[in-house]
């Protein structure tokens, strides 16, 4: 009688899109709202209690810059920071080759062209290929991508941009309260984005939040977000004499935040410290254990990085990866391929977004072959990262030998 074939490891039981409830103070004060109707976030007699307008001086004073802006989506904050910035319409907009769909969205939405710059082995925005990209392209502007919450080496990047006179965006959705070198990401370049969205650092279903030193970016970015001519109900905003220079010349896009939403993430932003130390714990624990097992690569990263890692990336290298993911899920654990040829959910790569020129990218498309991504939710414990390395161990021979 043959032996039978050793037991896998266990299923996992988690949820990987769980979050946090909303905190007490947050609903309560949602259900007061509500109780009103007062939803909108200006008032033709008064502003009343400004969610929104007090969500961006909290914001802008927990980041360090001098303006923020409340709007609807994070997406909705880099067109915006594109077009006050000065992006016109047929310019070319570098850009990260990796990274989500919102954010070539973005650039088209201003009108731009983007100019895909490749990526190397560590997921960031590969250096040489951004002097490449800039002397071919000629453009003047780099919407940075800190895709999954990776962090380039960011003091090299400003000396080639300084080089070749190029102002910086940060698309901050996945680094609210991250940093480089103990500075805060978002105060790097002209201006910064961050999202309130669902499975990121703050939840308030959708929304985002501008921030800038420059007090004309500020206010063209207030106006274009919606403000009408109340603009002076804003809680982190220039003075008046600078939105007399461009009221009559920025049209509404009505991209604003509503209370509702301002109101949910208030409360939270108190959270950020905690709700980081938890994920790095756990992507610590993950990337140890991950990094152990044979033909998968976890970069090792810069000591400068003050990540706040809601989701893991890993390399793997193998045969069949479509194979190994399904063999994956089957135990629980979900994972997204960014080397799938057709997008699927919140997963896409540069050469599926076909409104923007097409571009080859050899060494990008090699990276994207085998990158895995996972999100590391607050309730995942120490045993269940474990759990999730045992799992993607035995996936990757099981899948391969199959």
């Amino acid at each position: 009688m043959e032996d039978a074939a050793p037991a896998g490891p266990e299923p996992l039981d988690l949820d990987f899109t769980g979050q946090e409830a909303i905190p007490e103070a947050a609903i309560s004060r949602a259900n007061e709202l509500m109780s009103t109707g007062k939803l909108f976030r200006y008032g033709e007699s008064s502003a009343g209690e400004a969610d929104a307008a007090l969500l961006e001086a909290e914001f802008a004073q927990l980041v360090g810059s001098r303006y923020c802006v409340a709007l609807n989506s994070c997406g909705a904050s880099l067109a915006v920071a594109l077009m006050a910035a000065g992006v016109q319409r047929g310019d070319k907009v570098l850009m990260n080759a990796f990274t989500l769909a919102p954010v070539p969205g973005a650039v088209a939405h201003a009108g731009a062209d983007a100019v895909f710059v490749g990526i190397n082995e560590s997921y960031h925005i590969d250096l040489d290929d951004l002097r490449r990209a800039a002397t071919e392209s000629g453009s003047k502007w780099l919407l940075l991508s800190y895709m999954r919450g990776h962090i380039p080496d960011m003091d090299r990047l400003l000396e080639v941009c300084e080089e070749f006179d190029i102002t910086v965006i940060e698309d901050c959705a996945h680094t609210m309260g991250a940093s480089w070198d103990n500075k805060p990401t978002g105060t790097f370049g002209i201006a910064g984005c961050f999202s309130t969205q669902s499975f990121k650092h703050v939840n308030s279903g959708e929304g985002g939040l501008l921030v800038t030193d420059d007090e004309d970016l500020a206010a063209k970015a207030i106006l274009f977000s919606g403000s009408y001519m109340l603009y002076g109900q804003h809680g982190a905003r220039p003075a008046a004499e600078v939105f007399e220079r461009h009221r009559l010349l920025i049209p509404n896009f009505s991209m604003r935040m509503s209370a509702l939403a301002a109101a949910l993430v208030r409360p939270q932003l108190a959270e950020l410290e905690r709700r980081a130390q938890v994920w790095n714990e756990r992507y610590v624990e993950l990337a140890s254990a991950l990094g152990d097992l044979p033909r998968v690569t976890v970069p090792v990263r810069d000591a400068k990085e003050g990540y706040v890692a809601s989701s893991i990336q890993f390399s793997v290298d193998h045969p069949d990866v479509a194979a190994f993911v399904e063999t994956v899920a089957q135990s629980g654990v979900f994972l997204k391929w960014f080397g799938a040829d057709e997008p699927l959910g919140f997963t896409s790569r540069f050469d599926h977004w076909r409104y923007h020129s097409e571009q080859q990218l050899t060494k990008t498309r090699q990276v994207l072959a085998g990158l895995i991504d996972m999100r590391i939710p607050l309730a995942m414990t120490s045993e269940q990262a474990a759990q999730v390395a045992s799992i993607v161990g035995n996936a990757l021979t099981e899948s391969a030998s199959s």
